[in-house]
């Protein structure tokens, strides 16, 4: 039997990358997905793509920043289908350049999304899943949530965060037989670099220095789902990935001097493009 046939999942940041791939596998295992995402026109183009798939997803403009709509969405969710069995905390953001470039706003803004979204949405569904006494959380962070990247210090610090988060409610949620999971990737190829805001740096060249290589939306998503079927913790990917994330636990004081020596080669780089 299909572990998503009859069950109901709701997925953020369902426009595009891994949430618009999540929706459609899950949709295609016969699940009822409700697609949640702030950008209402790439909603209405992702379930145009499903075909007659979907019939199976109802799409709901959401900023996951918004508690209270992000609470009813979640609510309502749970009353019409009788059930909820997923909650894919996925939306996204990303900063990338140096610290003392940031505006309070663009602060304001991360961790809005990357923090309090992913909050909002596990707060919501956990209160649901522990009452019904079985549901599964998901909460996309990044293997920028178990690593220093520097360049990128907001966006790691709210995916540090997301990871305590996580792991921590992980073990108080399994006595109310909700399963929480945290999703650490390295780079996916998907578009939310190309749409971050980038502060005075050259993206190819940031992308050029990522040690682990990048991986596909579609790998990604057997990634999540695998490891969310085996209830890993934390699961990272791919496979250099998690080489990297033990080559850290062990050996952080060898890694640090190769990101000083690439930040280097980034910052002079920039200042020669600059001149």
């Amino acid at each position: 039997m299909n572990p998503y046939q009859d069950q109901v999942a709701i997925v953020t940041g369902a426009a595009s990358g891994m949430g618009r791939e999540l929706v459609r596998r899950l949709a295609a295992g016969g699940a009822t997905v409700i697609a949640c995402d702030v950008d209402g026109k790439g909603l209405d183009e992702a379930q145009r793509a499903l075909g007659s798939l979907g019939t199976r997803v109802r799409t709901e403009i959401l900023d996951v920043a918004d508690a209270v709509r992000f609470r009813k969405i979640v609510s309502t969710a749970a009353r019409e289908q009788g059930r909820l069995d997923f909650v894919f905390n996925n939306a996204g953001i990303a900063v990338y350049g140096e610290l003392f470039d940031m505006t309070r706003a663009q602060w304001e803004k991360i961790v809005n999304v990357n923090l309090w979204g992913v909050i909002n949405g596990t707060t919501a569904a956990y209160e649901v899943m522990a009452r019904q006494g079985h549901g599964t959380i998901v909460n996309t962070a990044s293997a920028a949530g178990l690593a220093p990247v520097p360049l990128l210090a907001a966006y790691a610090m709210t995916k540090h965060a997301v990871v305590g988060l996580s792991t921590s409610l992980r073990s108080e949620a399994r006595a109310h037989g909700v399963q929480v999971n945290v999703v650490c990737p390295g780079v996916v190829s998907t578009r939310i670099f190309e749409n971050a805001t980038g502060l005075g740096f050259d993206l190819p060249m940031l992308r050029g220095k990522n040690p682990s290589g990048e991986i596909t939306v579609e790998k990604a998503v057997d990634c999540i789902l695998e490891g969310v079927a085996k209830n890993e913790g934390v699961i990272v990917f791919p496979a250099n990935a998690r080489l990297l994330d033990r080559f850290i636990r062990l050996r952080r004081g060898l890694y640090e001097p190769l990101w000083d020596r690439g930040l280097k080669q980034i910052r002079a780089y920039r200042q020669k493009k600059g001149a």
